[in-house]
């Protein structure tokens, strides 16, 4: 196994830059998810990583080897695509051992690599089948299988999931999660599901227009956003954000523009005098026969939790309750909002002000 270190990692095509001087260092034996949306350069950077794509500058290490110009077969990396990419006229233990025949590994070696695979994965009585015989899960595994047998220094799994169900998905989730806790291998997986990158990683980077907005563990990212497109970004349903200033009769109110008060419990001093932007997450909006009045604009109950729209004065906000609430669309709500768990973020740099 081995690290993985970015060190001011650019791409350009021609001249349009899409990876701007990335730096992330990964541990050994650490699950690593770059996460963002559509275009901002997370399966470039894993395509850089595994020599599928010429970088334009810095360096990319794997293991403290400097791999730049090294050709992917020799970068010791196994990598796991969208498309399983299985061969239709092979079996499942053809197709797992496929890259063991093209080295010429010994027959007895490559059948004990599959075997041992296959136990992993659960493909033990699939060997014999063909890939037209599998389901979308199955086929999914054999496609790991294929990355396992090689048994690299470094996983490399481009956005494996997209194509399976909602269900499989999150079947597929931990299934890679416990093969990961099992042969701590180091591995890099891209996605754009915000879902899979907080139930699965140790750590997320979360990109978006070439650079890294932040680095973290889910729960970090999650509770201390660094900027609004990181606390925008990760939570589901996303993080209720709304413009206006602190009070500068009482600091602990913060003004929307239509004259709406909001708690806050400790503004940074730098926070006064200037436009903000009040970050809320939905689960922090409290149900109070006391506090403020909101109408219902949806409501959406999921069983477990119960979400809501409440347009409470200008703003529609985002509202998830453990409680079962008796309402309907244009009736009114009373709300309390937990002041401690307020994010306050400049509304001109995005960044998260901090005491």
């Amino acid at each position: 196994m081995a690290g993985v270190q970015f060190a001011d990692v650019r791409k350009s095509f021609g001249s349009f830059p899409v990876i701007k001087g990335v730096d992330i260092d990964i541990a050994d034996g650490e699950f690593v998810i770059l996460v963002g949306p559509s275009g901002c350069g997370k399966s470039t950077l894993l395509r850089m990583l595994a020599g599928l794509e010429n970088i334009s500058g810095g360096e990319i290490k794997i293991g403290g080897r400097v791999v730049n110009t090294l050709p992917p077969k020799d970068r010791d990396i196994a990598m796991v695509f969208q498309n399983y990419a299985l061969y239709p006229h092979m079996t499942v233990q053809e197709n797992m051992g496929f890259s063991l025949m093209l080295n010429k590994a010994p027959k007895a070696e490559a059948e004990k690599r599959v075997k041992y695979a296959a136990g992993i994965l659960g493909l033990d009585k699939l060997l014999d089948r063909y890939p037209r015989q599998l389901s979308g899960g199955q086929r999914q595994r054999v496609a790991m299988g294929r990355a396992i047998v090689r048994d690299p220094e470094v996983f490399l799994f481009d956005e494996p999931l997209s194509n399976l169900d909602a269900k499989l998905r999150v079947a597929m989730r931990a299934e890679i999660k416990e093969l990961h806790q099992r042969l701590k291998t180091t591995t890099v997986y891209v996605t754009h599901d915000q879902i899979e990158a907080m139930t699965m990683a140790d750590k997320i980077v979360v990109m978006h227009d070439g650079v890294v907005e932040q680095i973290g563990t889910p729960l970090e990212l999650y509770d201390k956003p660094a900027n609004l497109f990181v606390g925008g970004f990760i939570g589901s349903p996303a993080m209720n954000m709304i413009k206006g200033r602190i009070d500068p009769e009482n600091p602990k109110s913060f003004k929307a523009p239509d004259g709406t008060a909001l708690p806050v419990s400790n503004p940074p001093a730098d926070a006064l005098g200037r436009d903000l932007v009040y970050g809320l997450r939905p689960e922090y909006i409290l149900l109070d026969a006391d506090g403020l009045p909101g109408e219902i604009v949806v409501i959406e109950p999921t069983g477990y939790e119960t979400h809501l729209i409440l347009r409470l004065g200008g703003s529609d906000l985002s509202c998830v309750f453990r409680e079962r609430v008796s309402a309907r669309p244009g009736e009114t709500l009373r709300v309390a909002i937990d002041a401690a768990h307020v994010h306050l973020f400049d509304a001109e740099s995005g960044r998260r002000l901090t005491n």
